[in-house]
């Protein structure tokens, strides 16, 4: 039987958002058991030793971001009622080691009867990455064997030991050739469209999520914008209108949102998630140039962004910037290895010393090196630069050149200024982007990086090829 009621609100899911961020932000992933663990105080259900349930009696689990309310319970062996009580702003469940399994939307009351077996039993949310954001509990008996206490660190030691597939598929090439403004599939440029007038750019965003290979030997389900990571390039000038159609499909398996970093619009209102099943329009003017991360925003925002849930809009000033033939944009990420043909670890990208397996180019490891991206000696090249993390820097450069003319962050190192100046790398923090122009002297491969050089030798390298490749 199932009981609905809604409890949503702009300042309940500010007060969960923020709860959950305390959480997840404590040393060794440590913060996401303590949410649970407080929430669960708050309630008054474990400040102090809990009374044994006896069979037939009732429980009440209360379900937030990331936590079960309450978390541990001694009952006797046999059959209960139980409620799930949503009170989280996204999709959650409970799920019994036994494999039962009940669901409940966000504001929604589910009941339900469970078995307690004569050793206890485990529950957590199955949800991709809950459980490793908080969200477990145990019901024990006075047969539960004792367990070992867990260690975190040793934890993600061992999830960290994924062993290649020789038979996996290769990755996707990605073109990184930046696309004109308002080209793209499912795009649809439409002079003088918007409400105001002006342009308007039309986004048909659907999310897939799917199997992908994202390094030589490792394939992962990711989470996708119209099923490429990173999501489609946007490409607008200052006054445009971007109309995003953002869908999610009835087969996705969690709820998703988007969060256009180039737009100016309320938190609760378009970046609000959506479930399987659901879509939304999400509209805003472009007014300020630069290169705009976009992601997904649903909690825990770190495991959707680590999945592959992330892109660049490119905003050039009014009237576009100077045409230059040869343009392409970088995204660099990381990428937490989870097991073969499974979501990424959100255990691994939780750590509050980030540990990646891979950090890369434009969603697969190495490409760049393997296709080195082509460019016209002695000429001036513009690349996009973006990285969006979720949580390492980026050193950008180019091994054999000087950036001449960088805006970074609306700061211009223009080309030809007094003194001369130039750049031989641009730091980015996550959420941070750069236009960037070089140019190659002379034929042969110029290695791009990020000079953080833990890194490269995990998949962050590529090559500029000028001329033939050969000096």
């Amino acid at each position: 039987m199932k009981t609905r009621s809604l409890i949503r609100g702009a300042l309940a899911a500010m007060l969960v958002v923020a709860a959950a961020a305390c959480g997840t932000d404590a040393p060794d992933g440590a913060g996401a058991g303590g949410a649970a663990g407080a929430g669960a105080s708050a309630g008054g259900a474990q400040s102090a030793s809990p009374a044994t349930l006896s069979a037939g009696d009732s429980v009440e689990f209360i379900a937030t971001e990331f936590s079960f309310t309450p978390t541990q319970l001694v009952a006797e062996p046999g059959s209960y009622s139980g409620t799930l009580v949503n009170q989280g702003t996204i999709e959650h469940d409970i799920t019994f080691d036994n494999g039962e399994k009940i669901v409940a939307a966000a504001g929604e009351s589910v009941d339900f009867q469970f078995e307690v077996p004569a050793e206890g039993v485990r529950f957590f949310c199955s949800i991709p990455g809950h459980e490793d954001a908080g969200m477990s509990g145990m019901i024990t008996t006075s047969a539960t064997p004792a367990a070992a206490p867990a260690d975190a660190h040793a934890t993600a030691a061992t999830e960290m030991a994924v062993e290649a597939d020789p038979n996996a598929p290769p990755y996707e090439y990605r073109d990184p050739r930046a696309p004109a403004r308002g080209e793209g599939e499912g795009f649809t440029l439409t002079a003088g469209g918007a409400p105001d007038g002006g342009d308007l750019i039309d986004v048909e965003m659907v999310i897939e999520e799917k199997q992908a290979t994202v390094a030589e030997g490792f394939v992962q389900q990711i989470w996708t914008f119209n099923g490429t990571m990173p999501g489609p390039v946007i490409r607008t000038q200052v006054g445009d209108t971007v109309r995003v159609h953002l869908v999610n499909p009835p087969e996705a398996t969690v709820s998703h949102s988007v969060d256009f970093h180039a737009s100016q619009v309320a938190w609760n209102d378009e970046m609000r998630s959506i479930a399987p099943g659901e879509e939304l329009v999400y509209e805003f003017t472009t007014e300020y140039a630069g290169v705009w991360m976009y992601h997904c925003g649903t909690d825990p925002v770190l495991h959707h962004i680590a999945n592959g849930m992330f892109g660049m809009v490119i905003v050039e000033p009014a009237g576009g910037l100077p045409p230059m033939e040869n343009e392409f944009f970088i995204v660099q990420h990381e990428w937490y290895l989870g097991p073969q043909g499974e979501v990424s670890s959100f255990a691994k990208a939780n750590q509050a010393a980030p540990a990646p397996d891979f950090v890369m180019f434009n969603g697969a490891a190495f490409q760049y090196k393997d296709h080195p991206i082509e460019i016209p000696t002695g000429e001036e090249v513009r690349l996009f630069v973006l990285d969006v993390g979720p949580s390492i820097d980026s050193s950008f450069h180019i091994v054999g050149t000087i950036f001449d003319n960088v805006i970074k962050e609306g700061i211009h190192l223009q080309r030809g200024n007094e003194g001369n100046w130039g750049s031989q790398a641009v730091d980015l923090s996550p959420a941070q982007g750069a236009v960037i122009e070089l140019k190659a002297a002379e034929d042969g491969l110029y290695p791009m990086v990020t000079h953080a050089f833990n890194f490269p030798g995990r998949g962050a390298v590529g090559l500029l090829q000028a001329g033939d490749g050969q000096p």
